[in-house]
């Protein structure tokens, strides 16, 4: 029987896709579609999103495929106006090694997580909609029924499939929310003749009759991601988008004739819309990413929001599937996204906003859509009942809170890596800093070692290493102690312990003589922390 069977292979199903054959689960992933497909869409990840992309190992290739944000040239009436690098100011720190997002075709984007999960022995079965949903008997198991009529068994089915998600309506999971009509942007991917644009550049053209964007689609000598103000009929309504139309509209805002424009492909209408599932989980199927969400496109949280549903859905499904955890650990999936949907909507409403206020200005443009909220690296669950009771005076960072990334070196042979790093893989993570965390450490391995826990000693620079646990790390430089506020980590003192979830987040931070607050927290991730007679093998990000 198929563990997990994931409805959708856009970026939210890919990634949890991943995230779960890593782990040994029998996953599955279908679409309905006959062929991946062509298209750009989604402009590329955020911050937090390459931290994922990281953990599961496809963040190098990437950054290799796509390119950095670029400056915005904004236009009036044909002429530049203003030049805004809306990161200019940002570089990466200690702490966060990804200070902004990355431009990548959605396709290309997809195509590497496919090459990820092919690894795992799992492909995308294409041309496969689900037309059925029934608990099974015993309520044990879904009973899958597709479009060809055969039914199929799994012990999960998760609906990544997209706003007009097949499997949130066969639940009959409302969708409430609202659509502006009166909102509206053609899109497309087009070919304009080489040299006609500067491609370090993304065109802005806002003017008081409509507007178009250019943003070069990395990759490509001459491909452009082509959004603008729609045509209208003397009604005033807005025309479906043709390759003319956008000719005519590149020849009305821009100083380029309509001829520049070669080609014009995969044409689309974008209606602004903010809607959101009452519910994210019913029984054994749960909904992510669009399927649970939709909202306005400023600030580019779309796509993150839903490989962000994935990764913290991934490790749970995990562990229940495991047999650490009980069903009830997926109802905090809920707990924690929820929310997170619903200020995503406000947020990128609020965005939306801003920019049609500035846009209206001569030197407006897109930039206004960003904020440090977009970064997605803000996001923390501080409120789920999996963030631990504080038990530690140290400032930072606070139960549920994005775990810090810090520089440090292996212990054992020296060589350079990254909290970040020891992480990656599908585990639980507890750091020790000070001598006093070596008991607490030790206990954690020897009762969670081959349960889903792994455990590294911190060490400060001058502390003796000698019998360091493998793995453990040198804090050289002490960007670790400052960002997990611990001090000096090479104090006599009791020390501090730090339990990080699979998906980056801080379940507890607790001096290292609170061995019990510890304990308790690992029990309810890792059950007894004796392996069950099921247990599907793991397996780390490959690097």
């Amino acid at each position: 029987m198929t563990d997990v069977l994931v409805v959708g292979a856009g970026p939210t199903g890919l990634v949890l896709a991943c995230d779960l054959a890593r782990r040994g689960a029998a996953v599955r992933i279908v679409d309905r579609s006959p062929v991946p497909p062509r298209t750009s869409r989604a402009k590329g990840p955020n911050a937090r999103s390459l931290e994922i992309l990281d953990d599961l190992g496809v963040a190098e290739e990437v950054l290799a495929a796509g390119s950095a944000p670029l400056p915005m040239l904004k236009y009036r009436d044909r002429l530049p106006v203003a030049e805004t690098d809306p990161w200019a100011d940002s570089a990466p720190t200690p702490d966060v090694p990804y200070d902004r997002g990355w431009l990548i075709a959605q396709w290309r984007l997809e195509e590497i997580l496919r090459e990820r999960l092919a690894g795992y022995g799992v492909r995308v079965e294409p041309a496969r909609e689900v037309v059925g949903l029934a608990e099974g008997t015993g309520g044990r198991h879904v009973d899958v029924t597709f479009a060809e009529r055969r039914p199929e068994r799994a012990r999960y089915v998760v609906g990544c499939d997209g706003a007009h998600s097949s499997v949130r309506k066969l639940l009959g999971i409302g969708f409430e929310g609202t659509t502006a009509e009166d909102q509206v942007m053609v899109c497309g991917d087009v070919d304009l003749v080489e040299g006609a644009l500067d491609r370090t550049r993304w065109h802005q053209w806002f003017d008081a009759d409509g507007a178009v964007m250019l943003c070069p689609i990395p990759g490509t000598r001459t491909g452009w991601w082509f959004q603008a103000g729609p045509e209208r009929d003397g009604a005033g309504r807005p025309l479906a988008p043709t390759a003319d139309g956008f000719r005519r509209l590149l020849a009305r805002h821009t100083a380029l004739p309509g001829r520049a424009l070669t080609r014009a492909e995969l044409l689309s209408t974008y209606r602004v819309n903010v809607r959101m599932a009452d519910r994210f989980r019913a029984g054994r199927v749960l909904l992510a990413g669009d399927a649970a969400h939709v909202h306005a496109v400023a600030g580019g949280l779309g796509m993150n929001t839903g490989i962000q549903d994935a990764f913290n859905l991934g490790w749970k499904l995990g562990l229940v599937l495991a047999g650490h955890a009980g069903a009830e650990l997926l109802d905090t999936y809920e707990e924690e996204r929820l929310p997170v949907a619903a200020r995503t909507l406000d947020l990128t409403s609020d965005r939306l906003r801003a920019t049609l206020e500035a846009i209206r200005r001569p030197g407006g443009g897109l930039d206004a859509a960003i904020t440090p909220d977009t970064t997605g690296l803000g996001v923390g669950y501080p409120w789920s009942s999996l963030a631990a009771p504080r038990n530690s005076p140290a400032p930072a960072p606070l139960p549920g809170d994005r775990a810090p990334d810090a520089p440090c070196a292996d212990a054992g042979t020296g060589a350079r890596t990254r909290l970040h790093r020891v992480f990656a893989g599908p585990r639980t993570t507890v750091l020790g800093f000070g001598p006093g965390s070596a008991a607490v450490l030790r206990e954690v391995a020897d009762g969670y070692g081959d349960a889903g826990v792994r455990t590294y000693r911190v060490y400060a620079a001058h502390e003796d290493r000698a019998g360091a646990m493998p793995g453990s790390v040198v804090d050289d430089a002490g960007h670790a102690a400052t960002a997990y506020g611990t001090g000096a980590s090479g104090s006599t003192g009791a020390g501090t312990v730090v339990v990080v979830r699979p998906d980056h987040h801080v379940g507890v931070v607790a001096p290292a003589d609170d061995a019990r607050s510890v304990r308790v927290y690992l029990r309810r991730l890792h059950g007894s922390g004796r392996s069950p007679e099921r247990s599907p093998g793991m397996v780390d990000a490959a690097r």
